[in-house]
């Protein structure tokens, strides 16, 4: 038997909701991006609330790694950290196009052949500060949905997952928010605040800080210049404005998605994290057959 099969039944449902919502995200927000349309053909779609129309929409390595997550968490039931350096690996060497940055293009071939060097190869990245990429955020939400029972094991075990590939403290932080957000998200309790005063101090949580004070009638646009949309690729930049989308619309993952798009800068990413937060709660049910339908499967099954 695992610890897996302890965990609460509902919490891992949550997981996979956050799973599938994390996915959504990550495929519709890489739809903005330049490779498929013109900037300002994709400013007037989103404005619009236009549907990409593409038949496929693929997810990138947003969801690759949230996968490589949950499947530690569905055979341990907790973060084993070279288990889960190697699932990440092994992920990453079955399909390296997924759109991976700079910094796991050199950390996970190595974790590959090193597995138990994990530790020394993330801490090496970024002459030897360690990423303090989006990265660890990115990908965090069905932890934090699957531990919402307990935050204090949800801010222990995003850390854990975070260290693997995110030495830097920033990256540490901006996993610590997402994850924490998700569990509060499940719980019907997504507040800003809350969420900041979890976060280790830092970047991230001056961040989310600010974006206490920013009204949810701002428009999504204003609120990412004043919070950053990930253009920056770290994990300050990414994670305070992906959240205050998220809280706008803590119960409607559509309207999250629409917002969070208005932001664009790394949209699938910023995308990706209020997918799995929001989406920890609501599930995909109320999400349109045809967004479903063009959205790449992900490995597992539907929700619980």
């Amino acid at each position: 038997m695992t610890t897996s099969e302890h965990a609460p039944a509902p919490h891992r449902a949550a997981a996979r909701r956050s799973l599938e919502a994390l996915a959504l995200g990550d495929a519709f927000g890489e739809r903005w991006f330049p490779l498929f349309r013109k900037p300002k053909e994709a400013y007037e779609q989103v404005r619009a609330r236009r549907m990409p129309e593409e038949p496929d929409w693929h997810w990138t390595d947003d969801t690759a790694m949230a996968l490589g997550i949950q499947r530690v968490l569905d055979q341990y039931g907790e973060i084993r950290q070279q288990e889960l350096a190697e699932s990440f690996a092994l992920i990453y060497d079955a399909d390296p196009a997924r759109g991976y940055g700079y910094g796991m293009h050199q950390l996970l071939p190595r974790v590959l052949t090193e597995p138990a060097g994990w530790r020394r190869l993330a801490a090496d990245l970024f002459e030897g500060q360690g990423s303090l990429g989006n990265g660890a955020a990115m990908r965090v939400a069905p932890l934090g949905a699957w531990f919402a029972h307990d935050l204090q094991r949800v801010v222990q075990q995003a850390e854990l997952s975070a260290q693997v590939t995110h030495a830097h403290p920033d990256g540490g932080a901006g996993a610590v928010a997402v994850a924490v957000a998700a569990a509060l998200s499940v719980r019907g309790e997504l507040d800003l605040r809350t969420i900041a005063e979890s976060t280790p101090e830092g970047a991230v949580r001056d961040g989310l800080e600010r974006a206490v004070d920013v009204p949810f009638t701002t428009e999504p646009w204003r609120a990412a210049d004043l919070l950053g949309n990930g253009q920056r690729i770290r994990a300050d930049d990414t994670v305070p404005f992906a959240l205050w989308s998220a809280a706008r619309h803590p119960d409607d993952l559509v309207a999250a998605l629409w917002t969070t798009a208005e932001g664009f800068g790394d949209v699938d990413t910023t995308c990706a994290i209020t997918g799995g937060v929001v989406g920890a709660r609501t599930g995909t049910d109320a999400v349109p057959a045809a967004w479903l339908e063009r959205r790449e499967p992900v490995p597992g099954g539907p929700a619980a």
